[in-house]
């Protein structure tokens, strides 16, 4: 294994042993008041300074595809009109990822499980907090990070005290998940799996941090097996049956090969399902303030990358997929037999 290269299993272990307590069912959940990330924020913090309010937007950049994630799902589960264009969600982040992108928004030291820039709270406490917010509070609560995936038990507690409160049909519950990770079949019961794939007014996005195993080491400063892991999850997710969509990550280190390589991606996510595609969206990555003090001359250079890069992902969608494939709403999209 490289020398300075982040072993993510061995990582990971130690920032779920520091990031969830099972009997009080609490997350160490990231302070954003006060943070280096408040800067960036385009509201107030809310929820005593531990959520965010996050504007999704379906509209992108020239060249882009259109973002319908979690857009698309999130109105067809409140009957609004799936050409809606903004939405509004509820963000809590959990504080602690295993990898370090360089392209994250989130300041390193909140993704690191430091007692000092996050504080203990219960799922029942973090649902106080959203409903004191009162009723112009979000629907859409999106629990993000850091790295949701290392404490897969956040989501079923959510979800049990959604229902709890008769919130599940007036909320759409949405979670991040960068596929590092096996715990959520290993840390849940057979039952509580179970019980997260009926849960009607969910969806899972999963990152996949490149293309192949060079650029996912580039953007990650993880080792490379980490890349092919990443398949390996979402095909058990696929397995599962939750409603599952995916972001792709086209910053590179080098434009050499890039059609074929682009192909081949397609090439690995159509061996999951033939229609997965479909279902993933490419983010544009842009250097937002904690990101500015860790640009060098190769993230500078992989920026004008991506731009190469995500043409090539259109002429594989557009030789892929007829024009009625493409124009299907993203949560009708099929995976399995299974329609969101």
């Amino acid at each position: 294994m490289e020398r300075g290269v982040i072993d993510t299993a061995a990582t990971s272990d130690h920032l779920r042993s520091r990031s969830i307590e099972i009997e009080s069912r609490s997350i160490l959940v990231s302070k954003l008041s006060g943070s280096d990330q408040e800067p960036d924020l385009s509201a107030p913090t809310n929820c005593d300074g531990f959520g965010r309010v996050r504007h999704f937007r379906t509209d992108t950049s020239d060249g882009w595809p259109s973002n319908p994630l979690p857009i698309v799902p999130a109105a067809h589960a409140f009957g609004l009109p799936l050409a809606t264009k903004t939405l509004e969600a509820q963000v809590f982040q959990n504080a602690a990822c295993p990898w370090r992108c360089w392209y994250c928004f989130v300041p390193y030291p909140l993704l690191s499980a430091n007692p000092k820039h996050s504080e203990w709270l219960s799922v029942p406490r973090l649902l106080d907090l959203y409903e004191t917010e009162g009723p112009d509070a979000p629907r859409l609560i999106d629990l993000s990070g850091g790295s949701p995936d290392l404490i897969p038990e956040w989501s079923i507690w959510m979800m049990e005290e959604l229902e709890a409160r008769g919130l599940e049909q007036t909320t759409f519950l949405w979670s991040d998940d960068n596929l590092s990770t096996n715990y959520l079949f290993e840390k849940l019961t057979t039952a509580q799996l179970e019980e997260m794939a009926r849960y009607k007014n969910y969806g899972r996005v999963c990152c996949f941090k490149g293309i192949d195993e060079a650029s996912f080491k580039f953007n990650t400063n993880a080792h490379g097996e980490g890349y092919d892991f990443q398949f390996s999850v979402m095909d058990r997710l696929l397995d599962l049956g939750l409603d599952t969509y995916g972001y792709i990550t086209v910053t590179d280190a080098s434009s050499e090969n890039l059609a074929s390589r682009m192909s081949t991606f397609f090439d690995r996510l159509q061996d999951l399902h033939p229609n997965l595609p479909l279902r993933v969206i490419p983010l544009q990555i842009g250097v937002y303030g904690p990101v500015g003090p860790r640009m060098n001359d190769d993230f500078e250079r992989s920026l004008a990358i991506q731009e190469e890069s995500i043409s090539f992902w259109n002429e594989e969608i557009a030789k892929r997929f007829t024009q009625e494939d493409r124009s299907r709403p993203i949560h009708e999209v099929e995976l399995r037999g299974r329609a969101g």
